[in-house]
């Protein structure tokens, strides 16, 4: 995987409309996107993404990794050793380490040396 890849900071959120509120009503912030189970916002300093889990507060998520070509960069990080996560939750289920949705959007995960999760996510138009 190229590390030329954008760099998006990732906050898990237990419920999405109250935490859209928090960041309007608080910081001021609406999202640049919106998509199934998440949004982005995007700000001069920089840009981050929030996503739904029943794991907020505890979630280890701590990166996301937005990539053109989403099959090669899995290829390239397999061939390097690293070993993507498998999940079967409500609304997120992985094939072979792989999430992909009705829209045919992918996304994988992978812990790095400390148990940080890393996301590498196909990168949509607008994100």
């Amino acid at each position: 995987m190229s590390f030329n890849a954008r760099f998006v900071a990732t906050l898990p959120a237990a419920d999405l409309a109250r935490a859209k509120a928090w960041y309007a009503d608080k910081l001021g912030l609406n999202p640049s996107t919106e998509f199934p189970g998440g949004m982005n916002y995007t700000t001069p300093g920089g840009e981050f993404a929030i996503y739904e889990t029943m794991f907020a507060g505890t979630a280890q998520k701590a990166a996301t990794w937005m990539v053109e070509d989403f099959d090669a960069a899995v290829a390239d990080l397999r061939a390097r050793g690293v070993v993507f996560e498998e999940y079967d939750l409500p609304g997120l289920r992985t094939d072979e380490g792989v999430a992909t949705d009705t829209d045919g959007f992918k996304a994988a995960w992978f812990k790095d040396s400390e148990g940080n999760i890393h996301g590498v996510v196909q990168s949509r138009p607008g994100m």
